[in-house]
């Protein structure tokens, strides 16, 4: 069950992503992948599997719910299916500061232990900014250059986990646009990013949004929810495949319903021939000239 604050935070996003859910429910940008046509699929099908908004201890390491019931591990769920993934998480919540919040479901470790247990799992560690302020809004208010340091904090806190400095920067809510874009990678980094705002991604490297937090806001992990979070999630995989897409950097968040339904998801794209990959993996095999 997400805390107050956090369900406060699912309310205010929920109508933005709802509304994206919808687009993607229809549409897909019909840009061929190389070497793939309709009906062909080629022999290399990957998925980057990544999730924003963390890290979220309980959803990481799973959490009783009640008497006999319990939310299952994000992280033993990956290791079961022998998948590594990419998590783009919040600068703010690796700080000492950040306690209280990160144990308001408590399964025993804070955030920053959760992150240190994902680096140690194996999995790639990315920024998506330190506050997870929207950038157009901040840009307003404080400027385009404090944008840039939260991002910079963000990967510095998240180098001291890790040791290494995050190359990926997956804006809130996808919320850039070309001038800022080009000051974030002046700084060294790769915006992930959708096609909007005035920004354009070639199909194999534009995020495909699960719509999750949406669903979650509105209906947590019902039954419902979690039918419709994969039947929306498979039908943007094959209106990709329909336009010869063979390669998909998937995008959920760190949520219980999304566990549950990746459950089912993750062996059935294995046994449809698809391989999973860290986003820095996927980058260099589908893009390798790419900034």
């Amino acid at each position: 069950m997400a805390s107050k604050t956090e369900q406060s935070g699912f309310r205010r996003r929920a109508m933005l992503l709802f509304g994206t859910a919808l687009f993607f429910h229809f549409t897909v940008s019909p840009t061929f992948a190389a070497g793939a046509t309709p009906g062909n699929a080629p022999a290399n099908k990957l998925i980057a599997l990544t999730f924003d908004d963390g890290p979220k201890p309980y959803v990481l390491m799973g959490h009783k719910t009640g008497p006999g019931t319990f939310s299952p591990s994000l992280l033993d769920l990956l290791d079961r299916e022998g998948v590594k993934a990419t998590f783009f998480e919040m600068g703010y919540r690796l700080a000492d500061t950040a306690n209280a919040f990160c144990r308001q479901i408590d399964v025993g470790i804070n955030c920053r232990q959760a992150a240190e247990e994902v680096h140690r799992r194996g999995h790639e560690i990315e920024n998506h900014t330190y506050g997870h302020g929207d950038f157009r809004r901040m840009s307003r208010r404080r400027g385009q250059e404090w944008v840039l340091n939260d991002i910079d904090r963000a990967s510095r806190i998240i180098q001291s986990v890790t040791g290494v400095k995050p190359r990926y920067v997956r804006p809130p809510d996808w919320d850039v646009w070309e001038e800022l874009r080009e000051k974030i990678e002046a700084r060294g980094y790769h915006v992930m990013s959708k096609n909007v705002g005035g920004v354009h991604e070639p199909t194999t490297l534009e995020d495909v949004d699960s719509g999750d937090y949406a669903l979650w806001a509105h209906g947590g992990s019902s039954d419902s929810a979690k039918r419709t979070l994969r039947n929306d999630v498979l039908r943007r995989i094959a209106q990709r495949e329909q336009h010869g897409v063979y390669t998909h950097i998937l995008v959920f968040h760190e949520l219980p319903l999304s566990v549950e339904v990746l459950s089912t998801l993750i062996p059935e794209w294995k046994r449809q021939g698809y391989t999973f990959v860290l986003l820095r993996d996927y980058m260099q095999r589908v893009a390798p000239g790419a900034k």
